[in-house]
């Protein structure tokens, strides 16, 4: 579709499409509601889990709860950070390898600083490694669960981020 006053195609969201300004992607909403429903996540897991920590293991059961809860609201947060960061170059062909390098690169942080950590924290006498493993588990499947549960209720086409062009007009 073409506006009225200039003769370039214009996207859905009314700004002129050209191969330096890509529109916005559709999965941006998307992704930072993930971000804001995982971070009420972690505070519901980090109460859950500091509580029942304190009440079966006492405060080292409290501290070993919201390091396990932050932890995995770090990995969450790499994830989608990764994806928001590489969408800035989502669109344009000649950046399609910059593209899944952000995105392979978050994965691969991931992993290095999960093995750091646990290489740092394995025998520390102020961590219990039963409620550490609880809460990074239940941030890894409830990450899970929002994921599934705000894509499957984002309402996105099959097929988006795609601009058809115009029907002829008969005049």
């Amino acid at each position: 579709m073409t506006s009225p006053q200039t003769s370039r195609p214009t996207s859905r969201q009314g700004s002129p499409t050209d191969s330096q300004n890509p529109p916005q992607p559709t999965s941006i909403p998307v992704l930072r509601r993930i971000l804001v429903y995982g971070g009420w996540l972690a505070i519901g897991i980090a109460v859950i889990g500091a509580a029942l920590g304190g009440i079966f293991v006492g405060g080292i059961g409290v501290v070993s709860a919201l390091i396990g809860t932050a932890m995995a609201v770090v990995f969450m947060g790499i994830t989608a950070g990764s994806i928001l960061l590489a969408n800035h170059f989502a669109g344009r062909e000649s950046a399609i390898g910059a593209f899944f390098g952000i995105v392979m690169g978050g994965w691969l942080l991931k992993f290095v600083v999960f093995l750091v950590l646990m290489f740092l924290l394995r025998d520390q006498p102020w961590i219990s490694p039963i409620v550490l493993f609880l809460s990074i588990v239940a941030g890894v499947i409830g990450s899970l669960v929002v994921d599934a549960v705000v894509v499957m209720k984002s309402r996105m086409s099959y097929v988006s981020d795609v601009t058809l062009p115009s029907a002829p007009t008969d005049a």
